[in-house]
């Protein structure tokens, strides 16, 4: 060991500052940490905005497993990678936009926010936009469609409608700019003369376009003035057409009165309204061929349209997205709309519980009916009716024969009475030849001296009654 060194002194004095806590072995003083209590939703709310702040874009790669889309709109499920998952919600916003339907097993990138659901303290992503791995988001959006509406029957040919041979009124629905109605015009003008053309003009392409579209199929059936309609559009990639894969525009076609040909695209292309369609024709030129049989001119076709008011609206459209997208940015409309969705995954959540609670409700209330019921099954009531009748009449029977015999002691009793009764009424004396006298007044008479001579007297014989009158009397 090396020896310790000596100890210097040094004639300056440094003044230390008074500590509360004792110095330690080596001369140094410590203050323990100032204790920080927090609230659990305080500090849900810190962690949440730290992480909110973190990772406030980013892409996840997972399989989807829990889906569940109530009628709010909103979309939620598990994101699952090995033995690891996390929470993911979609408000309706953002799922609307979506060009597909997510289902169990499909393995989708996610982009979204990172956040805490602070009701629970979990750790979920608010998500805006899924892509499917693999196939592309159109193509699997037209793949589940298709299957969809192909188990409830919309494809089958016995539902479709004939199309007239020789149709006077033809409603059209296409862009008003496109070349598919220059082709259509132009085939009906060559084919038909006195046809009547009424165009529906409406955007084939875009958001809106199968809006319009849908619109121009409820027009011509609420007002009934065409024979057939054609939806017409010219050659384009997928998403060109994938405004004719949309549900609600495929069910409005399939719910028409009206018979509809469908006439998108090229030939190789196929939609989903070309399947719901009461007949398909490979392009817009092929359907102006099929709906019209005969060569005749076609009068009164051309359509007066208003491009400089459909450039204004469009516009104004335009500036008033434009402000509503400035708005939704600020700070105060984010986070009440962050408390609004958390309100409304909050009632989803309490909607599943109770739905949950309901089904084990009726399941307990099913069980317990079966089991009434089973035993009311084996319990026969017409047995048991049938043994009570049985007993009934037995003891009936029983009751009767008694009280037969309880009449007839009473008779036989009743009988030996009436015979002692008449064996010691006086009456019967007076049979033997007595008599009773009774005096005037009725009393019966004992003593000759209860009566003069010349009293009127009465004598009662075993048959009748005699009056008389006391002409003598003994003692």
């Amino acid at each position: 060991m090396s020896p310790v060194p000596p100890v210097v002194s040094d004639s300056r004095c440094v003044k230390l500052p008074r500590v509360s806590s004792p110095p330690d072995q080596l001369g140094f003083s410590f203050r323990p940490p100032e204790r920080r209590v927090w609230k659990v939703r305080e500090l849900v709310a810190a962690v949440r905005t730290h992480i909110e702040q973190e990772y406030s874009d980013a892409w996840i790669e997972g399989e989807i497993s829990n889906f569940r889309a109530p009628e709010s709109g909103h979309l939620y499920f598990t994101l699952k990678d090995g033995d690891s998952q996390i929470r993911v919600v979609m408000f309706r916003s953002s799922a609307r936009l979506l060009r597909f339907r997510p289902a169990d097993g499909l393995q989708v990138v996610v982009r979204g926010r990172v956040t805490i659901y602070e009701d629970r303290g979990e750790l979920q992503i608010s998500a805006e936009y899924i892509e499917p791995k693999g196939a592309g988001s159109l193509q699997l959006a037209f793949e589940q469609l298709k299957a969809k509406l192909e188990a409830e029957g919309l494809f089958d040919a016995a539902r479709k409608k004939p199309i007239p041979s020789l149709p006077s009124r033809i409603g059209v629905i296409t862009s008003a700019q496109g070349a598919a109605l220059r082709d259509i015009l132009n085939i009906l003008h060559r084919r038909h003369r006195s046809v009547n053309v009424l165009i529906f003009p409406a955007q084939v392409q875009g958001d809106a376009a199968f809006h319009e579209v849908a619109s121009g199929v409820r027009f011509f059936n609420q007002h009934d003035n065409v024979d057939v309609i054609i939806i017409a559009r010219g050659g384009g990639s997928a998403e060109d057409l994938a405004s004719f894969n949309n549900e609600a525009l495929a069910r409005n076609v399939a719910a028409s009165e009206i018979p509809v040909i469908s006439a998108i695209g090229h030939e190789t292309d196929f939609t989903i309204i070309d399947f719901v369609a009461d007949l398909r024709a490979p392009t817009p030129s092929a359907a102006a061929e099929l709906v019209i049989r005969s060569r005749q001119e076609i009068e009164d076709c051309s359509t007066a349209l208003h491009d400089r008011l459909t450039r204004a609206m469009r516009y104004r459209l335009l500036m008033g997205r434009q402000a509503l997208t400035e708005l939704s940015q600020h700070g105060a409309f984010a986070r009440m709309m962050e408390l609004i969705r958390q309100r409304q995954q909050k009632l989803d959540d309490l909607t599943h519980r109770m739905e949950l609670a309901e089904r084990n409700l009726i399941e307990r209330s099913r069980r317990r009916w079966e089991t009434i019921s089973s035993a009311v099954r084996h319990y026969d009531l017409r047995l048991v009716l049938s043994g009570m009748r049985r007993e009934l009449e037995s003891r009936t029977t029983s009751l009767a024969a008694v009280m037969r015999n309880v009449l007839l002691q009473h008779r036989v009793r009743s009988e030996r009475f009436e015979t002692a009764l008449r064996s010691l009424s006086p009456l019967a004396i007076l049979d033997r030849g007595y008599a009773l006298i009774f005096d005037s007044q009725g009393k019966l008479l004992k003593d000759s001296a209860a009566v003069n001579s010349g009293d009127e007297i009465s004598a009662r014989l075993a048959n009748g009654q005699i009056d008389a009158t006391v002409t003598r009397k003994q003692s």
